[in-house]
Protein backbone atom coordinates (compact mmCIF):
# COMPACT_ATOMS: atom_id res chain seq x y z
CA UNK A 1 0.00 0.00 0.00
CA UNK A 2 1.32 3.41 -0.95
CA UNK A 3 2.34 5.71 1.87
CA UNK A 4 -0.05 8.54 2.61
CA UNK A 5 1.33 11.77 4.02
CA UNK A 6 -0.96 14.05 6.00
CA UNK A 7 -0.16 17.76 5.75
CA UNK A 8 -1.91 20.90 6.95
CA UNK A 9 -3.70 22.89 4.25
CA UNK A 10 -3.20 26.63 3.82
CA UNK A 11 -6.29 28.76 4.25
CA UNK A 12 -6.85 31.18 1.38
CA UNK A 13 -7.75 34.89 1.49
CA UNK A 14 -11.16 35.72 2.87
CA UNK A 15 -11.34 32.72 5.18
CA UNK A 16 -11.22 32.78 8.94
CA UNK A 17 -7.84 31.75 10.36
CA UNK A 18 -8.27 30.37 13.90
CA UNK A 19 -5.55 31.45 16.32
CA UNK A 20 -4.82 31.23 20.04
CA UNK A 21 -3.70 34.75 20.88
CA UNK A 22 -3.74 37.36 23.63
CA UNK A 23 -4.85 40.04 21.13
CA UNK A 24 -7.66 40.46 18.61
CA UNK A 25 -6.36 39.55 15.17
CA UNK A 26 -7.80 40.77 11.88
CA UNK A 27 -7.45 37.25 10.48
CA UNK A 28 -9.83 35.91 13.13
CA UNK A 29 -12.85 37.59 11.52
CA UNK A 30 -14.57 37.30 8.15
CA UNK A 31 -13.22 39.84 5.66
CA UNK A 32 -15.85 41.15 3.20
CA UNK A 33 -14.04 44.39 2.41
CA UNK A 34 -12.87 43.09 -0.96
CA UNK A 35 -16.41 43.14 -2.27
CA UNK A 36 -17.50 46.10 -0.16
CA UNK A 37 -20.67 46.90 1.79
CA UNK A 38 -22.30 48.35 -1.34
CA UNK A 39 -22.85 44.94 -2.91
CA UNK A 40 -26.47 44.06 -3.47
CA UNK A 41 -26.17 40.39 -2.54
CA UNK A 42 -26.51 39.03 0.98
CA UNK A 43 -23.82 36.45 1.79
CA UNK A 44 -24.97 33.10 3.16
CA UNK A 45 -23.25 32.88 6.54
CA UNK A 46 -23.07 29.92 8.90
CA UNK A 47 -23.51 31.27 12.39
CA UNK A 48 -22.34 28.26 14.37
CA UNK A 49 -18.71 27.30 14.78
CA UNK A 50 -17.59 24.02 13.29
CA UNK A 51 -16.01 21.80 15.92
CA UNK A 52 -13.13 20.76 13.69
CA UNK A 53 -11.13 19.12 16.52
CA UNK A 54 -14.03 17.41 18.30
CA UNK A 55 -13.71 17.31 22.06
CA UNK A 56 -10.48 19.26 22.56
CA UNK A 57 -10.13 18.49 26.27
CA UNK A 58 -7.66 15.77 27.28
CA UNK A 59 -8.57 15.42 30.98
CA UNK A 60 -10.16 12.30 32.43
CA UNK A 61 -7.21 10.08 33.34
CA UNK A 62 -7.15 10.97 37.04
CA UNK A 63 -10.93 10.73 37.37
CA UNK A 64 -10.69 7.11 36.20
CA UNK A 65 -7.85 5.92 38.41
CA UNK A 66 -7.56 8.29 41.35
CA UNK A 67 -9.25 10.47 43.91
CA UNK A 68 -8.81 13.95 45.35
CA UNK A 69 -8.41 14.66 49.07
CA UNK A 70 -7.58 17.80 51.08
CA UNK A 71 -4.37 18.48 52.97
CA UNK A 72 -3.37 21.35 55.25
CA UNK A 73 0.43 21.43 55.08
CA UNK A 74 3.27 22.25 52.71
CA UNK A 75 4.15 18.63 52.07
CA UNK A 76 2.65 15.16 52.19
CA UNK A 77 4.73 12.30 53.60
CA UNK A 78 3.89 8.62 53.42
CA UNK A 79 5.72 5.41 54.20
CA UNK A 80 5.70 2.16 52.30
CA UNK A 81 6.53 -1.31 53.57
CA UNK A 82 9.90 -2.83 52.84
CA UNK A 83 10.25 -6.39 51.65
CA UNK A 84 9.46 -9.03 54.26
CA UNK A 85 12.37 -11.34 53.50
CA UNK A 86 16.06 -10.51 53.74
CA UNK A 87 17.84 -10.41 50.37
CA UNK A 88 20.96 -8.59 49.19
CA UNK A 89 23.44 -8.15 46.37
CA UNK A 90 27.08 -7.91 47.45
CA UNK A 91 30.69 -8.82 46.73
CA UNK A 92 32.15 -12.09 48.05
CA UNK A 93 35.66 -13.46 48.37
CA UNK A 94 35.21 -17.05 47.11
CA UNK A 95 38.06 -18.36 49.24
CA UNK A 96 37.19 -16.88 52.64
CA UNK A 97 33.46 -16.38 52.06
CA UNK A 98 33.70 -12.75 53.24
CA UNK A 99 30.73 -10.72 51.99
CA UNK A 100 31.19 -6.93 51.64
CA UNK A 101 29.50 -3.87 50.10
CA UNK A 102 25.89 -5.12 50.43
CA UNK A 103 23.30 -3.36 48.23
CA UNK A 104 19.50 -3.16 48.19
CA UNK A 105 18.20 -5.58 45.55
CA UNK A 106 15.73 -2.88 44.44
CA UNK A 107 18.56 -0.36 44.03
CA UNK A 108 21.65 -2.36 43.11
CA UNK A 109 23.44 0.70 41.75
CA UNK A 110 22.88 2.69 44.95
CA UNK A 111 24.95 3.08 48.09
CA UNK A 112 25.85 0.23 50.40
CA UNK A 113 23.37 -0.60 53.15
CA UNK A 114 23.50 -2.51 56.46
CA UNK A 115 22.55 -6.19 56.37
CA UNK A 116 20.28 -7.75 58.97
CA UNK A 117 21.62 -11.31 58.65
CA UNK A 118 22.66 -13.16 61.83
CA UNK A 119 24.98 -16.05 62.59
CA UNK A 120 23.30 -19.41 62.03
CA UNK A 121 20.91 -18.29 59.30
CA UNK A 122 20.82 -20.31 56.10
CA UNK A 123 20.89 -18.69 52.69
CA UNK A 124 20.45 -19.47 48.99
CA UNK A 125 23.30 -17.86 47.00
CA UNK A 126 23.82 -17.05 43.35
CA UNK A 127 27.53 -16.44 42.67
CA UNK A 128 28.60 -15.00 39.33
CA UNK A 129 32.10 -15.14 37.86
CA UNK A 130 32.33 -13.90 34.27
CA UNK A 131 29.89 -16.09 32.34
CA UNK A 132 29.59 -18.69 35.10
CA UNK A 133 26.50 -18.45 37.29
CA UNK A 134 26.38 -20.91 40.20
CA UNK A 135 23.56 -21.43 42.71
CA UNK A 136 24.58 -22.81 46.12
CA UNK A 137 23.19 -23.00 49.63
CA UNK A 138 25.17 -21.88 52.62
CA UNK A 139 25.15 -20.62 56.19
CA UNK A 140 26.14 -17.35 57.80
CA UNK A 141 29.07 -18.15 60.09
CA UNK A 142 30.01 -14.60 61.10
CA UNK A 143 28.27 -11.23 60.95
CA UNK A 144 29.45 -7.75 61.89
CA UNK A 145 27.25 -5.95 64.41
CA UNK A 146 27.01 -2.90 62.11
CA UNK A 147 25.77 -5.04 59.22
CA UNK A 148 28.55 -4.06 56.83
CA UNK A 149 30.08 -7.53 56.40
CA UNK A 150 29.34 -11.20 57.02
CA UNK A 151 30.84 -14.58 56.18
CA UNK A 152 29.01 -17.31 54.26
CA UNK A 153 30.19 -20.92 54.05
CA UNK A 154 28.64 -23.17 51.36
CA UNK A 155 27.02 -26.53 52.14
CA UNK A 156 28.99 -29.44 50.65
CA UNK A 157 32.20 -27.48 50.04
CA UNK A 158 35.01 -26.08 52.17
CA UNK A 159 34.69 -22.80 50.30
CA UNK A 160 33.23 -21.46 47.07
CA UNK A 161 36.45 -22.12 45.13
CA UNK A 162 35.93 -25.84 45.65
CA UNK A 163 33.07 -25.65 43.18
CA UNK A 164 34.30 -26.59 39.72
CA UNK A 165 32.94 -23.45 38.04
CA UNK A 166 34.44 -20.92 40.49
CA UNK A 167 38.04 -19.95 41.07
CA UNK A 168 40.36 -17.21 42.33
CA UNK A 169 40.25 -14.93 45.33
CA UNK A 170 38.99 -11.72 43.75
CA UNK A 171 35.59 -10.32 44.60
CA UNK A 172 32.71 -12.05 42.84
CA UNK A 173 29.09 -10.91 42.62
CA UNK A 174 26.75 -12.67 45.02
CA UNK A 175 23.00 -12.41 45.44
CA UNK A 176 21.52 -14.24 48.38
CA UNK A 177 18.37 -14.47 50.50
CA UNK A 178 17.72 -15.97 53.94
CA UNK A 179 15.46 -19.02 54.00
CA UNK A 180 15.83 -20.15 57.62
CA UNK A 181 18.45 -21.20 60.20
CA UNK A 182 20.33 -24.30 61.29
CA UNK A 183 21.62 -24.96 64.85
CA UNK A 184 23.08 -27.84 66.84
CA UNK A 185 21.48 -29.16 70.00
CA UNK A 186 21.91 -27.17 73.17
CA UNK A 187 23.09 -23.96 71.51
CA UNK A 188 22.07 -20.41 72.32
CA UNK A 189 19.47 -18.44 70.42
CA UNK A 190 19.90 -16.55 67.17
CA UNK A 191 20.84 -13.34 68.95
CA UNK A 192 19.15 -10.02 68.17
CA UNK A 193 16.04 -9.21 66.20
CA UNK A 194 15.26 -7.59 62.87
CA UNK A 195 13.54 -4.23 62.88
CA UNK A 196 10.69 -3.78 60.43
CA UNK A 197 11.88 -1.94 57.33
CA UNK A 198 9.99 0.83 55.65
CA UNK A 199 10.70 3.53 53.10
CA UNK A 200 9.51 7.09 53.44
CA UNK A 201 8.51 9.30 50.51
CA UNK A 202 7.26 12.84 50.22
CA UNK A 203 5.88 15.34 47.76
CA UNK A 204 4.90 18.99 47.91
CA UNK A 205 2.03 20.81 46.23
CA UNK A 206 2.60 23.22 43.37
CA UNK A 207 0.58 26.36 42.71
CA UNK A 208 -1.03 26.48 39.26
CA UNK A 209 -2.49 29.73 37.93
CA UNK A 210 -4.22 31.11 34.85
CA UNK A 211 -6.12 34.27 33.94
CA UNK A 212 -8.55 35.63 31.37
CA UNK A 213 -9.04 39.33 30.69
CA UNK A 214 -11.32 41.37 28.41
CA UNK A 215 -11.93 45.13 28.36
CA UNK A 216 -15.38 46.45 29.18
CA UNK A 217 -16.13 47.64 25.64
CA UNK A 218 -15.49 44.26 24.00
CA UNK A 219 -17.50 42.49 26.70
CA UNK A 220 -20.55 44.49 25.53
CA UNK A 221 -20.01 43.77 21.82
CA UNK A 222 -22.12 41.08 20.14
CA UNK A 223 -20.68 38.88 17.40
CA UNK A 224 -22.17 37.20 14.35
CA UNK A 225 -20.73 33.78 15.25
CA UNK A 226 -22.66 31.63 17.72
CA UNK A 227 -19.97 30.31 20.02
CA UNK A 228 -19.84 26.96 21.79
CA UNK A 229 -17.27 25.12 23.83
CA UNK A 230 -16.42 22.20 26.09
CA UNK A 231 -17.25 24.29 29.17
CA UNK A 232 -20.88 24.64 28.04
CA UNK A 233 -20.66 28.27 26.91
CA UNK A 234 -23.00 29.44 24.12
CA UNK A 235 -24.32 32.67 22.69
CA UNK A 236 -23.10 35.54 20.53
CA UNK A 237 -20.78 37.24 23.01
CA UNK A 238 -17.25 36.31 21.96
CA UNK A 239 -15.72 36.75 25.40
CA UNK A 240 -17.88 33.83 26.58
CA UNK A 241 -15.96 31.67 24.14
CA UNK A 242 -12.53 32.78 25.35
CA UNK A 243 -13.51 32.68 29.00
CA UNK A 244 -14.93 29.17 28.72
CA UNK A 245 -11.93 27.93 26.77
CA UNK A 246 -9.60 29.38 29.41
CA UNK A 247 -11.46 27.56 32.16
CA UNK A 248 -11.44 24.26 30.28
CA UNK A 249 -7.78 24.70 29.41
CA UNK A 250 -7.02 25.28 33.08
CA UNK A 251 -8.85 22.06 33.98
CA UNK A 252 -6.53 20.26 31.57
CA UNK A 253 -3.51 22.03 33.07
CA UNK A 254 -4.43 20.62 36.49
CA UNK A 255 -4.20 17.07 35.17
CA UNK A 256 -1.24 17.67 32.86
CA UNK A 257 0.73 19.23 35.70
CA UNK A 258 0.16 16.14 37.83
CA UNK A 259 1.57 14.03 34.98
CA UNK A 260 4.54 16.14 33.94
CA UNK A 261 5.66 18.02 37.10
CA UNK A 262 9.37 17.85 37.96
CA UNK A 263 10.61 18.03 41.53
CA UNK A 264 14.16 19.18 40.74
CA UNK A 265 14.17 22.81 39.62
CA UNK A 266 17.03 24.46 37.78
CA UNK A 267 18.50 27.93 37.57
CA UNK A 268 15.97 30.62 36.74
CA UNK A 269 12.91 28.53 37.67
CA UNK A 270 10.50 30.58 39.78
CA UNK A 271 8.29 27.75 41.06
CA UNK A 272 8.99 25.12 43.71
CA UNK A 273 8.37 22.03 41.59
CA UNK A 274 6.59 18.81 42.48
CA UNK A 275 6.93 15.13 41.61
CA UNK A 276 4.53 14.23 38.81
CA UNK A 277 3.47 10.73 37.81
CA UNK A 278 6.06 10.34 35.05
CA UNK A 279 8.89 11.53 37.32
CA UNK A 280 7.75 9.17 40.10
CA UNK A 281 7.73 6.20 37.74
CA UNK A 282 11.14 7.14 36.34
CA UNK A 283 12.55 7.18 39.87
CA UNK A 284 10.64 4.40 41.63
CA UNK A 285 8.55 2.49 39.09
CA UNK A 286 9.07 -0.20 36.47
CA UNK A 287 10.28 1.37 33.22
CA UNK A 288 9.70 -0.73 30.12
CA UNK A 289 12.11 0.90 27.69
CA UNK A 290 12.72 -0.10 24.09
CA UNK A 291 13.98 -3.66 23.90
CA UNK A 292 12.96 -4.65 27.43
CA UNK A 293 10.60 -7.31 26.12
CA UNK A 294 12.36 -8.33 22.91
CA UNK A 295 16.00 -8.54 23.91
CA UNK A 296 17.01 -5.22 22.40
CA UNK A 297 15.31 -5.25 19.00
CA UNK A 298 12.71 -2.71 17.94
CA UNK A 299 12.01 0.83 19.06
CA UNK A 300 9.12 0.17 21.42
CA UNK A 301 8.51 -2.04 24.47
CA UNK A 302 5.19 -3.24 23.05
CA UNK A 303 5.39 -2.98 19.27
CA UNK A 304 6.61 -6.07 17.38
CA UNK A 305 6.54 -8.29 20.47
CA UNK A 306 4.74 -11.59 20.88
CA UNK A 307 2.95 -13.02 23.88
CA UNK A 308 6.06 -14.80 25.17
CA UNK A 309 7.88 -11.47 25.29
CA UNK A 310 4.94 -9.89 27.09
CA UNK A 311 5.26 -12.58 29.75
CA UNK A 312 8.51 -10.95 30.87
CA UNK A 313 6.33 -8.12 32.17
CA UNK A 314 4.39 -10.65 34.24
CA UNK A 315 7.64 -11.83 35.78
CA UNK A 316 8.47 -8.24 36.73
CA UNK A 317 5.05 -7.87 38.35
CA UNK A 318 5.62 -11.13 40.27
CA UNK A 319 8.80 -9.62 41.75
CA UNK A 320 6.79 -6.69 43.08
CA UNK A 321 3.35 -6.67 44.71
CA UNK A 322 1.75 -9.04 42.21
CA UNK A 323 -1.45 -6.94 41.99
CA UNK A 324 -3.93 -8.93 39.89
CA UNK A 325 -5.82 -6.12 38.14
CA UNK A 326 -4.05 -3.46 36.10
CA UNK A 327 -5.18 -0.70 33.77
CA UNK A 328 -3.14 0.17 30.70
CA UNK A 329 -3.42 3.70 29.27
CA UNK A 330 -1.68 3.64 25.88
CA UNK A 331 -1.07 5.81 22.84
CA UNK A 332 -2.41 4.71 19.47
CA UNK A 333 0.73 2.85 18.38
CA UNK A 334 0.97 0.77 21.54
CA UNK A 335 -2.80 0.14 21.71
CA UNK A 336 -2.82 -1.26 18.16
CA UNK A 337 0.23 -3.35 18.99
CA UNK A 338 -1.62 -4.98 21.89
CA UNK A 339 -4.62 -5.63 19.62
CA UNK A 340 -2.37 -7.31 17.05
CA UNK A 341 -0.64 -9.23 19.81
CA UNK A 342 -3.92 -10.66 21.08
CA UNK A 343 -5.34 -11.29 17.61
CA UNK A 344 -2.25 -13.29 16.79
CA UNK A 345 -3.09 -15.71 19.62
CA UNK A 346 -5.78 -17.15 17.31
CA UNK A 347 -4.18 -20.23 15.76
CA UNK A 348 -6.06 -19.57 12.49
CA UNK A 349 -4.91 -15.97 12.26
CA UNK A 350 -2.24 -15.44 9.59
CA UNK A 351 -2.43 -11.75 8.81
CA UNK A 352 -6.05 -12.01 7.68
CA UNK A 353 -9.51 -11.95 9.21
CA UNK A 354 -11.08 -15.09 10.56
CA UNK A 355 -14.89 -15.18 10.79
CA UNK A 356 -16.58 -16.80 13.74
CA UNK A 357 -13.76 -15.88 16.13
CA UNK A 358 -14.09 -13.32 18.94
CA UNK A 359 -17.89 -13.15 18.25
CA UNK A 360 -17.29 -11.94 14.68
CA UNK A 361 -19.40 -13.14 11.77
CA UNK A 362 -19.38 -12.39 8.07
CA UNK A 363 -22.62 -10.39 8.40
CA UNK A 364 -21.45 -7.99 11.08
CA UNK A 365 -18.86 -5.26 11.40
CA UNK A 366 -15.64 -6.82 12.57
CA UNK A 367 -14.47 -5.93 16.05
CA UNK A 368 -10.68 -6.05 15.96
CA UNK A 369 -10.09 -4.23 19.24
CA UNK A 370 -9.69 -5.60 22.75
CA UNK A 371 -10.68 -3.88 25.99
CA UNK A 372 -9.18 -6.42 28.34
CA UNK A 373 -7.56 -9.80 28.64
CA UNK A 374 -6.21 -12.23 31.24
CA UNK A 375 -2.76 -13.77 31.23
CA UNK A 376 -1.78 -16.20 33.98
CA UNK A 377 -3.27 -14.72 37.18
CA UNK A 378 -3.29 -11.11 35.92
CA UNK A 379 -6.14 -9.11 34.39
CA UNK A 380 -5.29 -6.21 32.09
CA UNK A 381 -7.72 -3.53 30.93
CA UNK A 382 -6.67 -1.39 27.98
CA UNK A 383 -7.85 2.02 26.89
CA UNK A 384 -6.59 4.84 24.69
CA UNK A 385 -5.06 7.85 26.40
CA UNK A 386 -5.99 11.01 24.54
CA UNK A 387 -3.21 12.99 26.21
CA UNK A 388 -0.64 10.86 24.36
CA UNK A 389 -2.47 11.04 21.02
CA UNK A 390 -3.32 14.75 20.83
CA UNK A 391 -0.96 16.73 18.60
CA UNK A 392 -1.09 19.77 20.87
CA UNK A 393 -0.04 17.74 23.93
CA UNK A 394 2.30 14.72 24.35
CA UNK A 395 2.13 13.55 20.73
CA UNK A 396 3.89 16.76 19.70
CA UNK A 397 7.11 15.70 21.45
CA UNK A 398 6.58 11.93 21.09
CA UNK A 399 6.37 12.05 17.29
CA UNK A 400 9.67 10.82 15.89
CA UNK A 401 11.43 10.97 19.25
CA UNK A 402 13.82 8.25 20.39
CA UNK A 403 14.58 9.62 23.86
CA UNK A 404 11.89 10.62 26.32
CA UNK A 405 9.03 9.16 24.26
CA UNK A 406 6.19 7.89 26.46
CA UNK A 407 3.82 5.29 25.00
CA UNK A 408 1.67 4.70 28.05
CA UNK A 409 1.46 3.73 31.68
CA UNK A 410 0.05 0.75 33.55
CA UNK A 411 -1.66 1.57 36.83
CA UNK A 412 -2.58 -1.06 39.43
CA UNK A 413 -6.24 -1.18 40.35
CA UNK A 414 -6.85 -1.22 44.07
CA UNK A 415 -6.35 0.75 47.25
CA UNK A 416 -3.94 0.99 50.16
CA UNK A 417 -4.75 1.57 53.83
CA UNK A 418 -3.15 4.69 55.30
CA UNK A 419 -3.71 6.93 58.32
CA UNK A 420 -5.36 10.24 57.46
CA UNK A 421 -4.33 13.01 59.84
CA UNK A 422 -7.34 15.16 58.91
CA UNK A 423 -9.89 12.45 59.64
CA UNK A 424 -7.91 10.92 62.49
CA UNK A 425 -8.44 7.36 61.30
CA UNK A 426 -7.30 4.77 58.78
CA UNK A 427 -8.87 5.06 55.35
CA UNK A 428 -8.42 3.31 52.04
CA UNK A 429 -6.99 5.33 49.16
CA UNK A 430 -6.17 4.50 45.55
CA UNK A 431 -2.51 3.93 44.78
CA UNK A 432 -2.70 7.11 42.71
CA UNK A 433 -4.47 10.15 44.15
CA UNK A 434 -4.28 13.94 44.30
CA UNK A 435 -3.88 16.04 47.45
CA UNK A 436 -4.94 19.70 47.36
CA UNK A 437 -4.48 22.46 49.93
CA UNK A 438 -7.59 23.24 51.96
CA UNK A 439 -8.54 24.42 55.44
CA UNK A 440 -11.45 26.14 57.12
CA UNK A 441 -10.02 29.47 55.98
CA UNK A 442 -9.41 28.69 52.31
CA UNK A 443 -10.11 25.85 49.88
CA UNK A 444 -7.49 25.86 47.11
CA UNK A 445 -8.73 22.81 45.20
CA UNK A 446 -9.98 25.06 42.40
CA UNK A 447 -10.43 28.76 43.02
CA UNK A 448 -12.10 31.12 40.54
CA UNK A 449 -12.81 34.80 41.12
CA UNK A 450 -13.54 37.91 39.04
CA UNK A 451 -12.12 41.41 39.42
CA UNK A 452 -12.63 44.67 37.50
CA UNK A 453 -15.65 46.85 36.71
CA UNK A 454 -17.54 44.53 34.33
CA UNK A 455 -20.49 42.94 36.10
CA UNK A 456 -20.03 43.14 39.86
CA UNK A 457 -17.48 45.98 40.12
CA UNK A 458 -14.51 45.39 42.43
CA UNK A 459 -12.16 48.08 41.08
CA UNK A 460 -12.08 51.01 38.63
CA UNK A 461 -10.37 48.88 35.96
CA UNK A 462 -12.46 49.06 32.76
CA UNK A 463 -12.09 45.34 32.18
CA UNK A 464 -13.04 41.95 33.51
CA UNK A 465 -10.31 39.67 34.83
CA UNK A 466 -11.14 36.07 35.68
CA UNK A 467 -8.52 34.39 37.89
CA UNK A 468 -7.93 30.66 38.31
CA UNK A 469 -5.76 29.01 40.97
CA UNK A 470 -5.13 25.58 42.42
CA UNK A 471 -2.50 24.17 44.78
CA UNK A 472 -2.05 20.43 44.54
CA UNK A 473 0.29 17.48 44.12
CA UNK A 474 -0.07 13.85 43.11
CA UNK A 475 0.78 10.97 45.43
CA UNK A 476 2.09 7.83 43.70
CA UNK A 477 2.04 5.10 46.33
CA UNK A 478 3.57 1.73 45.58
CA UNK A 479 5.23 3.03 42.41
CA UNK A 480 7.05 -0.30 42.07
CA UNK A 481 3.71 -1.74 40.89
CA UNK A 482 3.33 0.84 38.10
CA UNK A 483 4.84 0.46 34.62
CA UNK A 484 5.99 3.31 32.38
CA UNK A 485 6.18 2.30 28.72
CA UNK A 486 8.94 4.23 26.92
Amino acid sequence: MAQVNFTSSTLGNGLVTPAQSKVTLESAYLDIRNSGWAQQYLPDLYESEIERYGDRSISGFLSMVGAEMPMSSDQVIWSEQGRLHLAYKATINPTTGAVTAPKDIDNESGSSIAMSVRVGQTVVCQVTQSSNVVVLKGQVTAAATDGTTCTIKPYGYNNFVDHANLSGTSGLVIRFFVYGSDFKKGTSGLGGGVEAEFKSFQNKPMIIKDEFMINGSDAAAIGWVEVSGEAGQSGYLWYLKSSGDTEKRFDDYLEMSMMEAENVVGSGITGTGSEGLFAALENRGLVASAGMFDGGAGSSPLVNDDLADFDILLQELDKQGGIAENMMFLNREAALAVDDLLAGVNSHYAGGVNYGVFNNSEDMALNLGFNGFRRASYDFYKTDWKYLNNKSTRFLVNDGATAGKIEGVMVPAGTTTVYDENMGKNIRRPFLHVRYRASQADDRKLKKWTTGSVGAATSDLDAMKVHYLSERCIVTQGANNFVLFR
